[in-house]
């Protein structure tokens, strides 16, 4: 746990047990979401659980501040988009991670497919930067300054930057961000890193590039794009995660989601699906320099997931109907053990979770039942209990109470 874990949690009122004031108490910076431009002032509810701070500290925009949203036109630059999201954390208070400078995809015609040189398209990305930047200085916690540069089996990625640099280019960017705002945290960022194999050994690669070159690099973004089932062990993803920090680099999980391969998912599925979240999210409280953790939107009713991976899907944390699923109750958990510096209470329930700290990993559990107060019952997934909680306290039928730490019980 880390150093001032314990002590918040006693500073604090423990009146909610929403995941960023878990994350907080455990010793984290933020739990955070990403934001959807177009979602957010067409969905109420939507709006109303991304915007409490006490659920997500932090947000980042999906994509309101990548180069064709940015700048479509030469020179001509649009916030518009990446407005929202630091408008919207600046009115609620949380925290900003901005997203992303130097990326092959989502790069408007006219740099993706131009005719450059080494001086003209330094001369661009300069440009750029420094007006993206410039109008967010002093906004964010960090940005990514790089996005996904590795192939997915290794080897550097194709794209107009690399075929017009090499790799300067990586050291180039990061010199160019650090003269455009030498407040904020730089960061490269990529998928499947999680795994630790040949595309993780080129993203270390990439950081010592960097720092070989004496630019400034502060972090790497693991996104946590992952599968049900097929998710690294908890111990796993720790030691993966201490390759960068072992560089001088923080760590962070920045666009996470857990998807089923195939729907619809079973029960023990999306108990699977919790102990995975519960996994990542533990990892980085088990390393002293990850930072948070980021998940890539909150809700299955707007995904990325369906459209890109056909089949798949039912990612996120809430369900479509903005019901706390398993993956919330879960990561809560694992949080709370953290921030109180035990686990929850033995038992036997459907969520098992493994919980800090490392050494001597042991699998724990609660489940209580209820006994009917008369009134209103929740439905499946919903909160039963908890300290501060003045809902109800019984289930409906069959489903049972079941305490998940000293903040929180769900019907399962």
């Amino acid at each position: 746990m880390h150093a001032n874990a314990f002590l918040s949690a006693l500073l604090v009122p423990a009146v909610s047990a929403q995941l960023n004031d878990l994350a907080v108490r455990a010793g984290l910076k933020y739990f955070g979401t990403a934001l959807g431009e177009g979602t957010i002032n067409s969905d109420s509810q939507y709006a109303a659980i991304l915007s409490d701070k006490s659920m997500f500290g932090q947000l980042v925009p999906e994509n309101g501040m990548k180069w064709d949203s940015t700048e479509p036109s030469r020179g001509q630059f649009n916030y518009n988009q990446g407005d929202i999201s630091a408008n919207t954390a600046k009115r609620n208070g949380q925290g900003l991670r901005c997203h992303a400078l130097v990326w092959y995809s989502q790069l408007p015609s006219w740099v993706s497919q131009g005719s450059w040189n080494r001086q003209t398209l330094t001369s661009v990305m300069e440009t750029h930067i420094n007006n993206v930047m410039g109008h967010y200085k002093g906004q964010c916690y960090a940005w990514d300054v790089i996005n996904e540069a590795v192939n997915d089996s290794g080897g550097w990625r194709d794209s107009v930057f690399l075929r017009t640099f090499g790799t300067d280019y990586f050291p180039l960017s990061f010199n160019l961000a650090k003269k455009a705002d030498p407040n904020t945290k730089l960061y490269y960022n990529d998928y499947n890193l999680e795994y630790n194999a040949a595309k993780t050994d080129y993203a270390v690669d990439l950081v010592k590039i960097v720092q070989a070159a004496g630019a400034p690099i502060d972090g790497v973004g693991f996104q946590g794009h992952l599968i049900v089932g097929s998710t690294p062990s908890r111990a796993n993803l720790a030691t993966t995660l201490k390759r960068f920090t072992a560089l001088g680099v923080e760590v962070a999980y920045t666009e996470l989601d857990i998807r089923h391969s195939s729907l619809p998912a079973s029960s023990q599925a999306s108990v699977t699906q919790g102990n995975d979240y519960a996994n990542v999210v533990g990892s980085c409280l088990d390393v002293d320099g990850c930072i948070g953790v980021t998940v890539w939107g909150f809700t299955d009713k707007h995904s990325w997931i369906p459209s890109t991976f056909p089949g798949e899907g039912d990612a996120m944390i809430y369900d479509s109907n903005y019901n706390k699923k398993p993956a919330w109750t879960s990561i809560s958990s694992v949080l709370a053990a953290a921030a109180t510096g035990s686990p929850p209470a033995s038992s036997t329930t459907l969520i098992t979770v493994t919980t800090t700290p490392p050494v001597s990993q042991t699998p724990t559990s609660t489940s209580v039942g209820t006994t009917p107060t008369g009134g209103a019952a929740s439905p499946r997934w919903g909160q039963c209990g908890g300290i501060g909680w003045q809902g109800p306290t019984r289930c409906e039928s069959p489903w049972t109470c079941q305490k998940q730490n000293d903040w929180y019980s769900q019907c399962l």
